[in-house]
């Protein structure tokens, strides 16, 4: 039921992903410090969405919830091929704004696993759903080529319109099988009729902040999901720009595939991982990995360290996504938690998207080596919140 709409979802984002920067380029010039602002623009319509999705699964449950993110998805790729077909930027990222749902969309369905699955299962019913993505997010990539040619040849579109024609369809098709098959409600049966007291309260991003705030470890969680993906986004983004310009374009889409695999083919190990030995510390583990990729990164001319780089950037952001979602989950049980859900996925939305804005500039400036081994750095906060967190708990049961 989720898996399917897993995989054609991250098929149609990782196809998007490879080719964003390039059309921005194509727009407004080749070097423009800009370059960041299509993922920028879908990480930014993921939060806004993200929290519209989870208002609306607050009150009607999580599958009319995913039906409406996914047909948003497909609408906003439909308007970023008109706006590569017309050469407009705005047209472009605003098509990306609404695109951004899909991507909102498959994060919320690491939650709807999770909604019946026992305390100490959690991680490993995140892992599975998250793992469905590994075959969509390999193969999407590499679909690019043909979808250029396949738009150019049969529609007569410009080279870079054809993925994001290709992407809408991919998106109808996840909205079908949600709305066919996600029966019952995964939501409906843990709420057990509570639905409606939910949507009653018209819970604000602020509200769900200050019910996150109360509580150590629900903190610990929403930054370290902050770090991961603003280190996972501004790496990522620019990689195929960088990859570019040492003339390696032909092999962009099967590094960015690499890079799709660490995010989502290990995760039921993962998820396992993080059942057997704790949130925090598959957390620490994904900082270490995280931290390891941009040091790798610093290479950026060398293929098969490129390879390397975006595959360990991946696993590092499964390992701490996956812990501090579960964690989440373990420490919000109120029937907020689903706009709480919303709000983390906005925080840490807004955060990719500043980072996609600042990693473009950043690339102009100082070059692809030494914002991998920023990102690296950055990578650190993620094992000193850990560690405060881990003296907390520590301190509670000496005390108690």
């Amino acid at each position: 039921m989720l898996t399917l709409g897993q995989v054609v979802g991250a098929g149609a984002l990782g196809a998007a992903v490879t080719i964003g920067g390039f059309v921005v380029e194509g727009i407004v010039g080749a070097a423009t410090p800009w370059v960041g602002l299509s993922t920028a623009a879908v990480t930014a319509g993921s939060g806004v969405m993200a929290q519209v999705l989870a208002r609306v699964m607050a009150r009607r449950g999580r599958r009319v919830g995913m039906q409406l993110g996914y047909g948003l998805a497909a609408s906003g790729g439909l308007v970023a091929c008109a706006g590569v077909q017309i050469s407009s930027l705005v047209v472009f990222l605003c098509g990306l704004l609404l695109y951004g749902a899909g991507s909102a969309t498959n994060l919320l369905a690491r939650y709807a696993a999770t909604d019946l699955a026992e305390p100490d299962q959690r991680s490993r019913a995140m892992g599975r759903i998250l793992f469905a993505a590994t075959f969509g997010a390999i193969f999407g990539p590499t679909l690019v080529g043909p979808a250029e040619a396949l738009g150019q040849s049969v529609f007569g579109l410009e080279k870079y319109a054809g993925p994001w024609l290709l992407s809408s369809f991919f998106f109808v098709c996840a909205m079908v099988n949600v709305g066919v098959r996600l029966r019952p409600d995964p939501l409906a049966v843990w709420a057990e009729g509570s639905i409606a007291i939910v949507a009653a309260r018209q819970v604000r991003v602020t509200d769900s902040l200050r019910v996150i705030a109360t509580v150590s470890a629900a903190r610990l969680a929403l930054l370290t999901m902050v770090v991961a993906q603003a280190v996972m986004v501004g790496v990522m983004a620019m990689s195929p720009i960088e990859m570019k310009t040492h003339h390696h374009e032909m092999i962009i889409p099967f590094v960015v595939s690499a890079h799709m695999a660490g995010m989502f083919a290990f995760s039921p190990l993962v998820g396992r991982f993080a059942d057997r030995f704790g949130r925090l510390v598959t957390m620490r583990n994904g900082a270490l990995v995280l931290a390891l990729a941009g040091c790798t990164g610093t290479v950026a001319g060398n293929v098969t360290l490129m390879f390397v780089s975006m595959f360990t950037v991946g696993l590092g952001w499964a390992l701490v996504f996956i812990g501090a979602s579960t964690l989440l989950v373990d420490t919000v049980t109120s029937g907020d938690r689903v706009q709480v859900q919303g709000a983390v996925d906005f925080v840490t939305a807004v955060s990719g998207g500043v980072a996609g804005v600042l990693c473009g500039f950043l690339l102009s400036w100082v070059g692809f080596p030494t914002l991998a081994l920023g990102s690296a750095g950055l990578s650190l906060l993620i094992l000193l919140g850990v560690s405060g967190q881990r003296r907390r708990e520590q301190a509670a049961v000496e005390a108690g």
